[in-house]
């Protein structure tokens, strides 16, 4: 069995990463179909049902908002946009964190130190200072959210994937490979790049957590996504606001936002024991 095969074998076997994955494909499997069964739309207002708690009248099984819609629909779209734009901003920041450290790693010398000197620079930058500047320069959106978060995610994955290329970088294979003049962009795709890719995975399930942190965070301040949309942010905020008379509005995104948060937390430890575990060996 090639290494692929095996490391495959133990993932599939590791408790850990089958239950936490198993729920987290549940709740990304009933947030597409919940809003497809449900007879309520999530802009539908029913000002007769304000702040209803939940019950299966009318099918408000989340119960409604203060303005009467229904908080089934909205927390599952929440859930919807939630971790598209943590997938989306992690796939950002992973495509230019590691063809950024990879470079720096690589080439090494003034370059190197030229390329880092800028990222310790961004590190400098506040990030919700830099956040309000985006949102004062341009318009509010959904694509902005993207740019905010993988603009600062990136970073730490430069810095990772750097340290390892300054490693790989005097393996035997890739002198070999100087040494018969390929390029240097066909280095770095080809022997440096698949090299990267156990400690990526790894790194990438914890990068989104971190970006789901950041998407509640700035929807929870009002930075982020806008009405009519909704994210699990969003929906903390107005629970909030409401909490002393409709504690479900708080209670059942929050939960929500924790338990996917602990599945991509379990999910990434235990990737990486895996990983370290057939290095190990």
């Amino acid at each position: 069995m090639s290494a692929v095969g095996r490391t495959w074998r133990r993932v599939r076997q590791n408790r850990v990463i089958v239950i936490s994955g198993g729920l987290l494909t549940a709740v990304v499997f009933i947030a597409v179909i919940g809003p497809m069964v449900s007879p309520n739309d999530y802009l539908q207002t029913d000002f007769g049902n304000i702040l209803q708690s939940p019950s299966f009248a009318g099918m408000h099984l989340f119960g409604t908002d203060d303005l009467g819609r229904d908080l089934f629909v909205r927390t599952l779209l929440g859930v919807q946009v939630t971790i598209i734009v943590a997938l989306v901003a992690s796939a950002v920041s992973l495509v230019i964190g590691v063809l950024y450290g990879a470079v720096a790693g690589f080439a090494g010398g003034r370059v190197d130190a030229i390329m880092m000197r800028f990222v310790d620079t961004l590190y400098a930058l506040p990030f919700i200072f830099f956040v309000i500047l985006l949102m004062v320069a341009f318009e509010r959106n959904f694509f902005l959210i993207f740019v905010a978060i993988g603009a600062v995610n990136w970073l730490d994955m430069a810095r990772i994937v750097r340290g390892q290329t300054l490693s790989l970088r005097e393996r035997e294979f890739v002198q070999a490979a100087q040494l018969t003049g390929v390029s240097f962009a066909r280095i770095i795709l080809r022997h440096i790049a698949p090299n990267l890719i156990g400690m990526v995975v790894v790194y990438v399930t914890l990068t989104i957590p971190q970006a789901i942190l950041v998407e509640s965070f700035l929807s929870f301040l009002g930075l982020g996504i806008q009405e009519p949309q909704t994210s699990l942010g969003a929906l903390i905020d107005a629970g909030v606001n409401q909490m002393e008379g409709a504690l479900w509005m708080l209670l059942i995104p929050a939960t929500l936002l924790a338990l996917i948060l602990l599945c991509f937390n379990f999910i990434g430890d235990a990737l990486r024991d895996v990983f370290d575990s057939r290095r190990s060996r």
